[in-house]
């Protein structure tokens, strides 16, 4: 080989190597930090600016804000289909009974997207090149979310279903379909039930956190119960004071030709969350709120 040759192809192989870090470090830069202890001090989807909307609570307090104590859903809302719409007024008639009804919370099943973000108040994200984990608060919930690749052609239906994931621009983007019907099967509180055509698309994206702060305090005005630094939920920290620091907003897209009559959309606000991430085991309780909590027991020892 000559000489010149042999430099030829040394000055290849570095600029090709330096072109291909400068294309990796760009690619690196270029995908938003999302990673850390995120939290919310209130359940339920905050509502779009306009178009369909979630299901809400029927029951009010003298202030207008939503009675979490009585939980009864909107049956009328122009989404649902007469099943659902159904569903939905017989599980509201069962609260207003004095009675409750199960949901996968309170029984500590695995809880299906979107049930899981309106009803967990804290998460961390842990962001890796090929898989995106989404840890919920309560009973340390895991959520898988493989990255850059599609669903498989045949999903088999599971409690939260298969999650796929990619980043647009400064958007993390959740795609999950396959989700497994059964009798905790429900999208929201008020026990909205879905059916096996449901699909579910989250859009991640940093806000201001002014904007984070304001959102989260105007949903707290109407469905707030805890109150910050004196109950915060689950041992969990309280949420950062400092609007500097960005926010975490995620917008929820459901359809279901099953149970919807036309796809719907919800929000949720995270602000980040002062402290460790504490440790929360789950005991039954179909109960939960506005009466004593049920811990399960046993008639007779185990051994």
């Amino acid at each position: 080989m000559r000489a010149d040759s042999g430099k030829l192809a040394i000055f290849v192989l570095v600029t090709y190597g330096l072109a291909f870090q400068s294309h990796n470090a760009t690619a690196a830069e270029a995908i938003p930090d999302f990673s850390g202890i995120w939290g919310r001090n209130a359940f339920h989807f905050e509502p779009p600016p306009s178009g369909p909307s979630p299901v809400v609570n029927r029951m009010r307090r003298p202030n207008g804000g939503m009675n979490e104590f009585l939980r009864v859903g909107d049956y009328t809302n122009p989404i649902l289909k007469p099943n659902a719409a159904e569903v939905v007024k017989n599980r509201g008639d069962l609260i207003l009974s004095g009675k409750s009804f199960s949901n996968p919370h309170n029984q500590c099943w695995p809880e299906p997207v979107p049930f899981t973000l309106i009803i967990q108040l804290g998460m961390q994200i842990i962001q890796q090149n090929d898989e995106v984990l989404l840890l919920y608060l309560a009973d340390q919930k895991v959520r898988r979310v493989r990255m850059n690749v599609a669903h498989p052609a045949d999903v088999t239906p599971s409690w939260q279903g298969n999650s796929v994931g990619h980043y647009e621009g400064n958007m993390l983007v959740i795609d999950t379909v396959g989700l497994k019907v059964g009798p905790l099967s429900m999208v929201d509180q008020y026990g909205t039930p879905f059916t096996e055509a449901l699909h579910v698309v989250e859009r991640y994206r940093l806000i201001d956190g002014r904007s984070a702060s304001e959102a989260a305090t105007k949903h707290e005005n109407v469905y707030g119960i805890y109150v910050p630094d004196l109950l915060n939920p689950y041992g969990r920290g309280s949420i950062d004071p400092d609007t500097s620091k960005k926010g975490l907003q995620v917008e929820v897209a459901v359809e279901d030709a099953g149970a919807f009559t036309t796809p719907w959309t919800g929000f949720v606000t995270y602000r980040h969350v002062l402290g460790d991430w504490p440790e929360v085991v789950c005991a039954e309780n179909p109960h939960m709120i506005g009466t004593e909590t049920n811990v399960p027991s046993a008639d007779k020892p185990d051994f």
